[in-house]
């Protein structure tokens, strides 16, 4: 969490290919654009309608590891989420189910590979 001018800000984070970075700076976060690269996990379409958040450097580190993309990934901050539409996928990870706009979002990381 951040905190400006005193109030605490909640800041999540996203993990996706590399090769989606020039989408997500021009459209956001957007499921429906899914195409060019395969999920975190590997999958073709998305698993939920929705954009899949962390919330701590741990989740984030999980993803990265898990990293089936076939390139190395990138870590992009989220600001402005409201952490009360978060959804949880039946498996323990949240999603927003709505588009994040690019204004929104910030690459903390690039390149990132899977350590295996």
């Amino acid at each position: 969490m951040t905190t400006a001018y005193g109030v605490r800000v909640p800041v999540f984070f996203h993990v996706s290919s590399v090769r989606n970075r020039e989408s997500i700076r021009r459209n956001g976060l957007d499921w429906t654009r899914m195409a060019s690269a395969r999920g975190i996990a590997g999958s073709h379409r998305p698993e939920v309608d929705g954009v899949f958040l962390c919330a701590e450097e741990f989740t984030v580190d999980f993803f990265v590891r898990m990293n089936n993309t076939g390139d190395a990934v990138d870590v992009w901050q989220v600001n402005g989420v409201d952490p009360s539409k978060l959804l949880d996928n039946g498996n323990g990870f949240e999603y927003l189910p709505e588009r994040v706009s690019p204004d929104q979002l910030e690459l903390i990381r690039t390149d990132v590979a899977a350590s295996r």
